[in-house]
C-alpha cells in the first residue's frame, strides 16, 4: 500500500510529532506509516483522513500486488 501522507501532512502544515499528538499515537507510527512500513488500522486512517480533510482513498492508495 502507498501513501501520500507526507505531502498532506505538508499541506497542513504540521509535523510528525503534531499529527501523532492529534490522533493519539507516537511520532514512530508516523514515521513508518509514511515510509510504507505499517499499514495503519482502519480507525487511524479514518483518523488521518478527517484531520486532512480527505477521504481515506486520497490518502492511502491500494497497490495491485497488496
Amino acid at each position: 500500500m502507498k501513501n501520500n501522507l507526507k505531502v498532506e501532512r505538508a499541506i497542513q502544515n504540521i509535523t510528525q510529532e503534531e499529527l501523532a499528538r492529534l490522533i493519539g499515537v507516537s511520532r514512530q507510527t508516523i514515521h513508518a506509516i509514511e515510509t510504507g512500513k505499517y499499514v495503519p488500522s482502519t480507525v487511524l486512517a479514518l483518523k488521518i483522513a478527517k484531520l486532512c480533510d480527505k477521504s481515506v482513498e486520497e490518502i492511502f492508495i491500494l497497490e495491485e500486488t497488496d
